[in-house]
C-alpha cells in the first residue's frame, strides 16, 4: 500500500529510472547479426539508397513497440495470451506455430554470425562454429545465475563498442552529407535485387517476435491500475523504446554508410573489390580497417559474438512467452533455448558445409525475409487488439495512430506480396528444369501465396468477440486531488487501487528493479 502510494508520488525522472529495462532489452534485437548482414549488402551493393527503408523502419517499429508495450500494460495480458482467448483453435495454433517459426527464423543469423566470429577470432571452420553455438549460448544462459546484471552490461558495452567503431569509421571515411540524406528521404529502389534487399532489411528491423516479446515485458513492472498509472506508464515505456530505438538507428545508418562510402572508393584492392562484391559477416573487418588497423578483425569479432549472444537471450525470452501464452507451456530456459538453437543450427550447418561462408551470409538474407513475410501475422492482432475498445477501453489507439499504423503496415504487406508473385514468376520464367518440374511447382506454390493472402484478409476483417478489458478502479474526487498534488496521507487505511497489472510469472526477468 505505502509503496504504491510511494511510487505515485516519485519525480517524473525517478519514475522513468524505474521503468528502464524492456526497452533496451527489445532494442538488442535491432543490432543483431541479421541487422549487421542486411545494413553491409544494402551499403555494399546500393550505397546510400537504402536508408530510407532503415529510418521508415525504425519510425514504424517505434510505432508498432510502443503499441506492444501499451496492449500489455492496459490488458495486464501480452499479446500471445491475447491471441489465445481471441481467436478459434485452428487459428490460435497456426498463429503460435507461424511465431515459433519467426523466433527459429531469427535465430540463424544469430548462429551463423556467432560461427563468423569464432572463425574470424580462432579460424575454425564455419560448419564447426555453428555446431558449437549450441553450447556457446548454454553456457551463456548458465553464467546469469552468477551475475545476470554484469553479464548484460558487458554483452552492452561490447556492442556499443562496435558501434563506436563505425561511428569512428564514418567520421574517417566521411560519406557525402548530401547523398546520404537523399538516400534517408527519397524513396528508391533500382531493381528487383534491390526490392528483396529492401524487404530483408525491414525484416531485419521489424521482427515479429519482438511484439510478443515487448508486451510481456512490460508485465514485470509494477503499474498501479488507475487511469492515470496507466497512461504514465505508456508513456515511460514510450520515452524508453525511443531513447533505445534511436541509438539502433545511428548505429545501421552508419552501418551502412561506411559499407557503402568503402566499397564505392575508386583506390580499392583487388581483395578488397572481391570482397565488396559479395560482403558477409565473415568477410567485413576490413572496413574498420582505418580506425583500427590491423587489430581490427580481432575486435570486429568480439564484438560480432557479443552481438550474437545478446539477441539470442532475447529470442530465448519471446519463445518462452509465446509457448506459455499460446499454449500454457513455460518450458526452462536452457532446454527452450536448445530446442530452438537445434531446429535454427539444421539449415545453418548445410548451407555453411555446401556453400561456405558465402552461402551462410546469403542463408541470413533469406531469414531475414521470412521474418517480414511473418510479420503480418503478429502486425495485425496487434493493430486491431490495440486499437479495439473491448482489449484496451479508453486507451486504445487514437485515430491518427490507427491510419499511421496500417497505413505503414499494409505498405509492407502489398510489397511482401508483390515480391513474392514476381520473384517467384521471374524463376519460374528463367528456370532451367523441365517444363512438368516447373508445372508441378507451380502447383504447389500458387496456392500456398493464395492462402497467405486470404491468411492476411482474414485476421484483417475479422470481428474481435472477446472483452478483455477490466475497468480500472475510480478515486473519489478528494482522493485523487491529494495524489495529484503528493498531499495524501499515507497512513490512511484506504484500498486506493485494484491489482496493479503485474505478473508474479514474468517478475524473474533480468531486468533492473
Amino acid at each position: 500500500m505505502h509503496s504504491l502510494i510511494d511510487d505515485l508520488q516519485q519525480p517524473g525522472w525517478k519514475k522513468l529510472i524505474s521503468f528502464i529495462g524492456p526497452g533496451f532489452l527489445v532494442s538488442l534485437a535491432y543490432l543483431d547479426p541479421g541487422n549487421m548482414e542486411t545494413d553491409l549488402q544494402a551499403g555494399a551493393n546500393y550505397r546510400y539508397e537504402l536508408l530510407w527503408i532503415i529510418l521508415i523502419g525504425l519510425i514504424f517499429a517505434l510505432v508498432i513497440q510502443s503499441l506492444a508495450a501499451n496492449l500489455g500494460v492496459s490488458t495486464g495480458k501480452h499479446l500471445s495470451e491475447l491471441c489465445k482467448v481471441e481467436y478459434p483453435n485452428f487459428v490460435k495454433y497456426c498463429l503460435w506455430l507461424l511465431a515459433e517459426i519467426a523466433v527459429i527464423a531469427a535465430d540463424i543469423p544469430e548462429v551463423i554470425g556467432t560461427a563468423f566470429a569464432l572463425n574470424i577470432l580462432f579460424k575454425i571452420p564455419v560448419w564447426v562454429g555453428v555446431l558449437l553455438t549450441g553450447f556457446s549460448t548454454l553456457l551463456l544462459l548458465g553464467l546469469q545465475k552468477y551475475g545476470v546484471r554484469k553479464l548484460e552490461i558487458l554483452i552492452a558495452v561490447l556492442v556499443f563498442v562496435m558501434a563506436g567503431c563505425f561511428f569512428a569509421e564514418m567520421s574517417y571515411v566521411r560519406p557525402p552529407a548530401g547523398e546520404v540524406l537523399k538516400g534517408m528521404l527519397v524513396p528508391k529502389l533500382s531493381g528487383h535485387g534491390a526490392t528483396g534487399n529492401a524487404i530483408a532489411l525491414l525484416g531485419a528491423l521489424v521482427m515479429p517476435h519482438n511484439l510478443f516479446l515487448h508486451s510481456a515485458l512490460v508485465l514485470s513492472r509494477k503499474i498501479p491500475d488507475s487511469v492515470r498509472g496507466i497512461n504514465d506508464a505508456c508513456r515511460y515505456f514510450l520515452i524508453e523504446s525511443g531513447f533505445a530505438l534511436f541509438v539502433a538507428f545511428l548505429i545501421n545508418i552508419s552501418m551502412i554508410s561506411v559499407s557503402g562510402t568503402v566499397c564505392s572508393a575508386k583506390n580499392l584492392s583487388r581483395d578488397e573489390m572481391d570482397r565488396c562484391s559479395d560482403l558477409n559477416l565473415n568477410s567485413a573487418s576490413f572496413l574498420l580497417k582505418n580506425v583500427l588497423g590491423k587489430s581490427s578483425s580481432t575486435l570486429y569479432g568480439i564484438a560480432l559474438l557479443a552481438s550474437g549472444q545478446s539477441s539470442t537471450i532475447t529470442g530465448t525470452y519471446a519463445g518462452q512467452f509465446i509457448m506459455q501464452g499460446f499454449l500454457d507451456l513455460k518450458m526452462r530456459k536452457w532446454h527452450r533455448n536448445l530446442l530452438t538453437r537445434c531446429i535454427a543450427i539444421t539449415p545453418s550447418l548445410i548451407v555453411s558445409i555446401i556453400g561456405g561462408s558465402a552461402g551462410a551470409g546469403r542463408l541470413i538474407v533469406v531469414a531475414s525475409m521470412i521474418l517480414s513475410f511473418e510479420l503480418p501475422f503478429a502486425l495485425i492482432p496487434l493493430l486491431k487488439f490495440s486499437s479495439s475498445a473491448t482489449k484496451m477501453g479508453p486507451h486504445k489507439n487514437s485515430m491518427i495512430i490507427i491510419v499511421f499504423s496500417w497505413v505503414l503496415g499494409l505498405g509492407i504487406i502489398c510489397i511482401n506480396i508483390y515480391y513474392l508473385n514476381t520473384a517467384f514468376v521471374g524463376w519460374l520464367i528463367s528456370s532451367s528444369l523441365p517444363k512438368v518440374a516447373n508445372v508441378f511447382i507451380g502447383i504447389l506454390v500458387f496456392p500456398a501465396m493464395a492462402v497467405y493472402i486470404v491468411s492476411v484478409i482474414y485476421l484483417m476483417f475479422r470481428n474481435d468477440v472477446v472483452t478483455t478489458f477490466i475497468e480500472p478502479a475510480k478515486l473519489d474526487p478528494n482522493t485523487q486531488t491529494s495524489l495529484e498534488s503528493g498531499k495524501y496521507d499515507t497512513d490512511r487505511n484506504i484500498n486506493l487501487m485494484n491489482a496493479p497489472p503485474y505478473r508474479e510469472d514474468l517478475a524473474d526477468i533480468p531486468l533492473p528493479e
